[in-house]
């Protein structure tokens, strides 16, 4: 081999790129720096979130949602000042088992709901890992059209280890939605037990997602959440699945015959859809309208919120008393002594408790 093809340049060797000019990438750093510093206070994010601004909107429910006490006196003073410009929205939770089509439904509501000059907030929330604590926050993925939607405000938040996966600050969100001006608020739960019964303190209407042919027609005589729901939807309703949805409504209207008479005087119906072909969607919003006219002319509407106030006041009391509890530094370390005398097998953990609910 010849010296000069020894020096032959390898197609694996590493070439210079085309350099940024200096002005425009030290201009650029410092100015994500001087945004990323500055935090906008409680009054600017009041007034930014009652102009209908999206940014200010999903870091205020940051503030809301974090853990970190500073930034709870914060979230509480944001929270306040939106107060007199919310409870103007109608709140909707949506639950069923995981695969029944939650996302493709709410997707296919939302968009119909903002064709209709309404704005809409999603706020689903994703489970939690039991393990890693970790959540896929995947929503925004599965409604692809929706997110997109200028007049939709899609936020998903990590269940983490509130009563049955229902996000922690739901309540406070909603709050700050209606104070950004969307007029109706869509509430998805995680669809795994025990999230039904705290969305359904929470919302106006409780709509439950069923499938045809997966045995829940059965289930429909049982106490729970069909007694809970003031709609149950049998989505995928179409193709050859069609003759079976016609039976399982049916049947479920059958079974909520066995149910007593609701508070708010309205009889639960039974309706078919499929929102993977957007069919059926204008009937389930006109079924609400028509529970809405119910519920505000004989003035349960009003009754019912009010008793949900009072409810989330002894819920809010008691997180905070749990807050305080595992906070304070002497339950830090007697908590940890208490779990190693449980491991060895010198105290029980109702023992346990009882020593560390007396110091």
């Amino acid at each position: 081999m010849s010296k000069k093809s020894s020096h032959k340049p390898s197609a694996l060797s590493e070439q210079d790129g085309v350099s940024q000019p200096e002005i425009i990438s030290t201009n650029s750093a410092a100015s994500i720096k001087q945004k990323r510093s500055k935090q906008p206070s409680a009054k600017d994010l009041i007034e930014q979130i009652i102009d209908g601004d999206v940014t200010a909107l999903s870091r205020a429910i940051t503030l809301v949602e974090s853990t970190n006490p500073k930034h709870t006196e914060k979230a509480n003073t944001i929270i306040k000042g939106c107060l007199p410009y919310a409870n103007k929205s109608v709140r909707i939770g949506i639950t069923g088992v995981p695969g029944v089509g939650k996302s493709t439904f709410i997707e296919a509501f939302g968009m119909y709901l903002t064709d209709q000059q309404k704005k809409v907030a999603v706020l689903a929330v994703d489970p939690s890992s039991t393990l890693s604590k970790g959540s896929i926050l995947g929503d925004k993925t599965r409604m692809e059209d929706l997110v997109k939607n200028p007049n939709a405000f899609i936020r998903p938040s990590a269940s983490g280890e509130s009563l049955g996966g229902v996000a922690r600050k739901t309540r406070e969100t909603i709050i700050l939605c209606e104070a950004a001006g969307y007029d109706t608020i869509v509430i998805e739960t995680v669809g795994v037990g025990q999230s039904e019964t705290a969305v359904h303190s929470m919302v106006d209407f409780f709509l439950l997602l069923k499938l045809a042919g997966a045995g829940d027609e059965l289930q429909g005589i049982k106490r729970g959440i069909i007694e809970m729901a003031d709609a149950i939807v049998i989505n995928k309703a179409d193709g050859d699945n069609m003759a079976r949805a016609r039976d399982a409504k049916v049947e479920f209207n059958r079974a909520l015959h066995l149910y007593p008479e609701k508070a708010s005087g309205w009889k639960p119906k039974v309706k078919l859809c499929s929102a993977l072909k957007q069919d059926g969607i204008d009937a389930v919003w006109n079924m609400i309208e028509d529970y809405l006219e119910l519920v505000k002319n004989n003035d349960y509407f009003e009754s019912h919120r009010l008793e949900q106030q009072k409810f989330w006041l002894l819920q809010t009391i008691e997180d905070r008393l749990k807050s305080n509890f595992y906070n304070r530094k002497d339950i830090k370390s007697a908590l940890t002594k208490q779990i190693t005398l449980l491991e060895s097998g010198e105290t029980t953990p109702f023992a346990a408790a009882e020593f560390l609910l007396s110091l």
